[in-house]
C-alpha cells in the first residue's frame, strides 16, 4: 500500500501532524463525495458567495502556501494582493475519546471500512455512521489574519478548497482533523481485531491484561531498570540504533492569539533537525564557527526561486535587517553562497594574501592563452577593462567575478574550478 504521489507530505514522529507542499497553478476543484461535502460545510455559513468565488481562484491559482494538517486545525499562509501572505486556518472539533471508542468499534465490525481506507476512499457509511466525521453546517470554523470582517474571507476559502483537494487524495487526513494519525489508527485497529479473533479468556494466545485493554501498545525493546541495579553481571549495553536515513519531520506546534509563529517554529525546527542528524551521521556539526551574517546568507541561499515571489522578498528584508545589512548584499551573498557555499563567502568578502604558488602561476598562464595581463590585488586578478575578474579562494579554488567597466560592483558568476583559465574562459566575454 502507497500514498498517492499528489499527497506526498512531511509527518511528525507521533503522526499528528502532516505538512504537504504547495501546489503549482492549475488546481482543480474537490473531485470526490467528501471533498466536496468539506467546501459545503464551509459554504453553508457564508453570507457572500462572492468571496467563496475569489477564493476558489486563489486555490486555483497556487496561492496557498504548504498545509499544516494538526488534530482540529489546518493552517496555511495564503497570498492575497498584498507582497505579506496572511495566515488562514479552519478549526474542526476533534472526537473525544468516547467517539472514537465508537467509531473504532464500527470499524472493527465492518472490514470493508478498513480496507477502503486503505485504498484511499471514504466509505458513506463510515463518514455518516454512528460517528459523524465530516463536519457539518457551523462546525467548520474558519480565521485569518487579513482585515476583512466578513468570515468566512477569501483566503480562508481558498485554504478550504485547497484542504478538500488533500482529503480527495487521502482520507487520512479527516481523521488526522479529528484526533489520530494514520499509523496509530491501523495499529490499534490491528491489535482490536486480533484481540476479537482471538480465543475466549484462559486460552495462550492473549493474555487477561490484554483482553482487557485492546489499544495497548506492544512493549518496547531494552533492558529493564531492576536488572541494571541488580547485584551480579550486568546485562551488556543494547547496540547503538542506526542512524536514520534522514532527520525526521518535527513535532505539531499550538497555535494562539499573541503567540509564536507555528510555521516560523517548523522552519527552526526543521533546520535544527537537519544540523542534529549531520552530526549524528558524520560527529561533525555543519554550522560550527558559521557567523550570524554568514548563517543569514545560509538560510536565503536554500530558498529556491528567492527574490522572484513576495514570501521570498519578505524573507530576504527580514534577513538582511536582521543582519545589519541591506538586501543587495544579502543578494550578492547568495549568489555566491550558492556557487561555493562558505567558501564562496569568504571569497566575496575577505580579500587575503596567498602564498607563492598558484596566484603567480596563473598571470603568465593567462597570458599564455591569448588573454590580456591582469592586473593584480591580493588574491585577485583583474581585466585591463575592468569588466571581468578572478579571485582565488582559501579553498584554493578560483571564483569568476563580472561589473560593470569602472563600477566596481563585482558579482560572483560562472563554475569555480582550480584551472583559473578554463574559469576565465568561462565568464561572460571571457574569450576576448
Amino acid at each position: 500500500m502507497t500514498r498517492p504521489t499528489g499527497a506526498r507530505a512531511r509527518a511528525s514522529a507521533d503522526g499528528l501532524r502532516r505538512t504537504f507542499p504547495a501546489r503549482p497553478a492549475g488546481d482543480t476543484a474537490a473531485t470526490t463525495w467528501w471533498g466536496r461535502a468539506w467546501v459545503t460545510a464551509l459554504t453553508a455559513r457564508s453570507r457572500d458567495a462572492g468571496r467563496l468565488e475569489r477564493g476558489s481562484d486563489l486555490a486555483a491559482r497556487g496561492s496557498v502556501d504548504a498545509v499544516t494538517v494538526t488534530p482540529g486545525l489546518v493552517l496555511a499562509y495564503v497570498h492575497g494582493s498584498r507582497p505579506r501572505p496572511y495566515r488562514a486556518r479552519l478549526r474542526v472539533r476533534p472526537l473525544t475519546d468516547d467517539d472514537w471508542a465508537r467509531l473504532l468499534d464500527h470499524i472493527a465490525d465492518h472490514p470493508a471500512h478498513l480496507a477502503a481506507l486503505l485504498d484511499r476512499e471514504l466509505p458513506p457509511a463510515l463518514a455518516e455512521g454512528p460517528v459523524p466525521l465530516l463536519p457539518g453546517a457551523g462546525d467548520l470554523i474558519p480565521d485569518c489574519t487579513c482585515p476583512d470582517p466578513v468570515r468566512p474571507c477569501k483566503h480562508a476559502a481558498a485554504l478550504c478548497h485547497r484542504t478538500a483537494r488533500l482529503l480527495d487524495q487521502d482520507p487520512f487526513v479527516l481523521l488526522l482533523l479529528r484526533g489520530r494519525g494514520e499509523d496509530d489508527l491501523i495499529d490499534t485497529l490491528t491489535r482490536l481485531s486480533v484481540t476479537r479473533a482471538a480465543p475466549a479468556p484462559g486460552g495462550d494466545e492473549v493474555t487477561d491484561d490484554e483482553a482487557a485493554d485492546p489499544y495497548r501498545p506492544p512493549p518496547l525493546p531494552g533492558v529493564r531498570a531492576r536488572d541494571v541495579l541488580a547485584a551480579g553481571s550486568r546485562p551488556p549495553v543494547p547496540p547503538p540504533p542506526p542512524v536514520p536515513d534522514g532527520p525526521a519531520a518535527p513535532p505539531s506546534y499550538p497555535s494562539g492569539h499573541g503567540g509564536p509563529d507555528p510555521l516560523a517554529l517548523d522552519q527552526l525546527a526543521t533546520q535544527a533537525a537537519a544540523r542534529a542528524h549531520a552530526l549524528l551521521a558524520t560527529g561533525r556539526d555543519p554550522l560550527t564557527g558559521l557567523g550570524h551574517w554568514a548563517d543569514a546568507v545560509r538560510i536565503a541561499a536554500a530558498r529556491p526561486g528567492s527574490g522572484l515571489t513576495s514570501a521570498a522578498r519578505d524573507l530576504y528584508a527580514r534577513l538582511a535587517r536582521a543582519a545589519g545589512r541591506d538586501v543587495t548584499d544579502l543578494h550578492r551573498a547568495v549568489a555566491a553562497w550558492q556557487l561555493g557555499g562558505e567558501a564562496g563567502l569568504v571569497a566575496l568578502e575577505e580579500p587575503w594574501d596567498p602564498p607563492a604558488g598558484p596566484f603567480d602561476r596563473a598571470r603568465p598562464a593567462l597570458l599564455a592563452a591569448g588573454h590580456p595581463r591582469p592586473r593584480p590585488e591580493r588574491n585577485r586578478l583583474t581585466h585591463p577593462a575592468g569588466d571581468r575578474q578572478l579571485r582565488l579562494g582559501r579553498d584554493g579554488l578560483w571564483y569568476g567575478y563580472i561589473s560593470d567597466p569602472g563600477r566596481e560592483d563585482w558579482w560572483p558568476t560562472g563554475t569555480p574550478g582550480l584551472d583559473p583559465v578554463a574559469v576565465f574562459g568561462a565568464l561572460p566575454g571571457g574569450g576576448a
